[in-house]
């Protein structure tokens, strides 16, 4: 009978035990998770633009690095959307401000599933079609969990934007809320001005040529 209950007794502990250090390291994998984001968020919040490096479309690297001095306007593309003509505006932009001004592209297929085309086959779209020769990366993601960091970046710099806009009317409440989710659909643009800071975010339906977008040229 001692030995029976001796027994359980052991079967009981062993149990205990497993769950004790089950539960001890679900919590130190809860927060090594917890601190890999504070990490990624403190390395987000810190980055500047030329920080950054991505794989160009044709093979390479763009070093945003190599942008100093200049503005930057940071477009998501797609070459089967409404927005597509926009690459010929884009091109004129660049071609006429490229003392002062890069475009740099980004092809993404986030949206109705307007890019479907490998690196390969969107340069041949760009360049035949709108004669583009402003650099272009690879295709990424631009909305979602699988959001390439450039655009978390960039996304983040917009919404410190949007703090400072102010909510007193329906205009400026749709404009704060814009900046806050700028990323809505194909050719968003961001411009940086020549120190690396985010100063306009444009509309996926703002042409590259208005007024809106050439007075920050000047």
């Amino acid at each position: 009978m001692l030995r029976k209950t001796i027994g359980n007794y052991d079967k009981r502990m062993t149990v205990f035990s497993a769950n004790i250090l089950n539960f001890i390291v679900q919590k130190i994998f809860e927060m090594k998770t917890l601190m890999l984001a504070m990490i990624l968020s403190a390395t987000l919040t810190g980055s500047t633009i030329y920080d950054f490096k991505v794989p160009a479309l044709t093979g390479g690297t763009i070093n945003f690095a190599d942008f100093k001095g200049k503005k930057i306007m940071i477009v998501n593309t797609a070459s089967m959307c409404g927005n597509t003509p926009q690459y010929a505006d884009l091109e004129k932009l660049y071609e006429k401000y490229k003392d002062k001004l890069v475009i740099v592209g980004f092809p993404a297929n986030n949206f109705g599933q307007q890019e479907p085309g490998s690196n390969t086959e969107i340069h041949e779209f760009c360049t035949k079609n709108y004669g583009v020769t402003f650099p272009m990366a690879e295709k990424i993601s631009v909305r979602g969990d699988d959001t390439d960091p450039l655009f978390k970046w960039l996304i983040q710099q917009s919404n410190e934007l949007a703090k400072n806009v102010p909510a007193d009317n329906s205009k400026d409440i749709v404009w704060k809320k814009f900046l806050q989710d700028p990323v809505i659909w194909n050719f968003t643009k961001f411009l940086l001005d020549e120190n690396g800071k985010l100063v306009a975010v444009f509309h996926n339906k703002v042409s590259p040529m208005s007024d809106e977008v050439l007075k920050y040229m000047n």
